[in-house]
């Protein structure tokens, strides 16, 4: 397991980066920060295991807490949050540039995902690569309130991970969803699994499964 330590840095315009940084015993020079959905947090398992496998194989990660969860310990976003979110997404960021010469991966969890895609869709030199885990395509049982408006100006290669049971998005959903992107894309099913991806069954083999993926689309971790 990687090491890992509290990070906490703070930007002019009120946004602090706040969460855990994972440093690996041998670097790869490239890092990675990930993000947590609307009811959870970067303490959240799915971040922590997937922090620890890409960091034990080179990258740092920072697995951090949006502006909306530093000011609300629970609950999810209240409405107009997106924005400071965004703000806490491009800030972790170059908090991460301060701490690696390489490339640079943004990405998260559901809500946390999103945020990333919606920043990255607006300035196309943020990330070197997406790294989206359940993307909430649309509410559960309301298919046609689609999250896809900023899909078409999505300038930045992105690895998708969703669940077979995802009541957010079928698979076939985010197959057809991910043709409006006219970046790189692929998408990786994880059978049996719902929106929370990480189980007692998958625990062991989902972070490999996800980094394995990772490394064939991005030739890194």
């Amino acid at each position: 397991m990687s090491a890992w330590q509290e990070f906490s840095e703070s930007y002019p315009d009120n946004i602090a980066v706040r969460g855990f940084l994972h440093t690996p015993a041998n670097s790869s020079g490239e890092g990675l920060v990930l993000t947590h959905g609307a009811g959870a947090y970067c303490q959240a398992p799915l971040l922590i295991a997937l922090a620890n496998e890409f960091s034990e194989r080179g990258l740092t990660v920072l697995r951090f807490d949006l502006p909306f969860r530093q000011l609300r310990p629970h609950g999810p976003p209240i409405r107009g949050s997106s924005p400071r979110d965004q703000q806490g997404v491009r800030r972790a960021v170059e908090s991460m540039r301060k701490l690696v010469n390489g490339r640079v991966f943004a990405g998260g969890h559901s809500y946390g995902g999103r945020q990333s895609s919606i920043v990255a869709a607006s300035n196309p030199k943020l990330a070197d690569g997406l790294l989206l885990l359940s993307y909430p395509l649309h509410p559960p049982q309301r298919p046609t309130e689609l999250r896809t408006a900023h899909f078409p100006d999505l300038q930045t290669p992105a690895l998708f991970v969703s669940g077979s049971r995802d009541g957010f998005g079928t698979i076939d959903e985010m197959t057809a969803a991910l043709k409006l992107i006219p970046s790189r894309t692929r998408l990786l099913p994880i059978a049996n699994s719902g929106h929370e991806l990480l189980s007692k069954k998958n625990q062991d083999a989902l972070p490999q499964k996800i980094a394995d993926e990772f490394r064939e689309m991005f030739g890194a971790a």
